[in-house]
Parts: C-alpha cells; structure tokens; sequence
C-alpha cells in the first residue's frame, strides 16, 4: 500500500499539478495584491474606493448590492491586469519566436487558411479546401 502511494505522488503529472497549484496560488496572491494596492485605489480618485455600504431593502431583507459591485470590480480589474500583463507579453514573445520557426519537413502551408499541412496532402484537414499537391 505503501509503495503504491509512493509512485502516486512520484509520478510526473502529480508532481507537475502540485507545482502548478503552488505557483498558481502564488501568482494569484501576486496579481490581487497588484489590483488591490495599485489599481482599486484609482477608482477613488474621481469617487469612493469602497461600494460595501451601498444596500437596500425590501421587506426586512437587506440586499449588499455594493459587496458584489466591489467583487465585480475586483473581478474586472483582475481580468485586465492578466490580460494586459501576462497574456499580451506572451502572446507577443510567442509570435515573435514563431516567426523565427521554420515548417517540418514535410509539411507545406495551406493556400486557403495557412494552417500547416502534409506535403502529401489533396485537401486540407482544417479549411477542407481542395488543393494542389506539391510539385
């Protein structure tokens, strides 16, 4: 039982999950605490930093409806700060390694869609586009 559980954990996906929790749980404290410190203070420039007390009522029920404007800000800002601080930069080095790359052996680039098919190929997998085979 014991050795079982052993190569469990030592497997590689377990490891490589728990490495990726931790590191996300990380970066998660990084990003909120970039949202938290320096971009919802800017929303009180112009206005109020916190939304908590806004409510109403109806019929003895208290609806925090600025609670979840606040989350949804949060939520908002959050977004934007991975898009525009990770995805983007990402993306970009991505694209600029690609265009560094070469296509496999065997392999051409569709006329239709660009996607990068056999050489071999009469019609492409990915547009169905009828084509040529190479000469």
């Amino acid at each position: 039982m014991v050795k079982d559980f052993k190569a469990f954990v030592l497997r590689g996906n377990v490891v490589d999950l728990a490495v990726a929790v931790v590191i996300g749980a990380a970066f998660g404290a990084v990003v909120t605490a970039f949202v938290d410190n320096l971009l919802t203070p800017l929303i009180a420039i112009p206005g109020k930093y916190s939304f908590a007390n806004l409510t109403f009522t109806v019929r003895h029920s208290v609806f925090y409806y600025g609670r979840f404007l606040n989350e949804l800000i949060a939520f908002v800002l959050i977004a934007a700060a991975v898009f525009f601080f990770v995805v983007k930069p990402i993306n970009a080095l991505a694209a600029r390694r690609r265009k560094g790359e070469e296509a496999e052996p065997g392999t051409r680039d569709c006329p239709e869609c660009l996607s990068e098919i056999s050489t071999q190929a009469r019609r492409c997998a990915f547009c169905t586009s009828e084509i040529q085979r190479a000469a």
